[in-house]
């Protein structure tokens, strides 16, 4: 009888555990509310997500990722503070698995530090970015884009977004 009441115990347990959420086998994501609704955990590296502007770069926490049209293939000429409104992602930061390693390299920014790169473009996040799936940076001044999972930029707007202009030349 004490066995049965263990076991018993156990199930209700698993089921309390399971209906207050937990891992999504389907998609590795932590379920926010038990809801259904996932919301997006950190990954292995630069990895592919889904925005209103397709499928797109972003980094391990989510965040948008973009060119500046104004660089030339290995060379970036967003310093001091353009690099503050636009953060030149670390040339450390890990690709996902899932992405095709060769198009990724590093370039050496103007003050010595390392800068991933896909096809030769640096990569850079936006301040004004605040969480996974923000794009505001898309189309500031006609010159900052996002990237495709095969590393070429998007020049789409964003629905809504009236292509942005920034206060600073860049």
């Amino acid at each position: 009888m004490r066995k049965i009441r263990v076991v018993t115990l156990l199930a209700a347990i698993a089921l309390v555990v399971a209906a207050c959420g937990g891992d999504d086998p389907d998609t590795g994501a932590q379920s926010d509310d038990g809801s259904g609704d996932t919301t997006e955990v950190e990954s292995d590296g630069v990895h592919v997500a889904s925005s209103e502007l397709g499928q797109i770069l972003v980094t391990p926490e989510g965040l948008s990722l973009y060119v500046f049209t104004a660089d030339s293939e290995g060379a970036s000429a967003c310093n001091d503070a353009c690099a503050e409104a636009w953060p030149p992602l670390s040339a450390d930061t890990e690709i996902s698995p899932d992405l095709d390693a060769s198009m990724f390299s590093s370039i050496t920014r103007d003050d010595g530090s390392s800068q991933l790169a896909v096809n030769g473009m640096a990569l850079y996040t936006y301040s004004a970015d605040t969480g996974p799936g923000d794009t505001a940076g898309q189309g500031v001044n006609g010159a900052w884009f996002v990237v495709d999972p095969t590393g070429s930029m998007i020049e789409t707007e964003a629905a809504g977004s009236g292509a942005p202009v920034s206060d600073f030349d860049y």
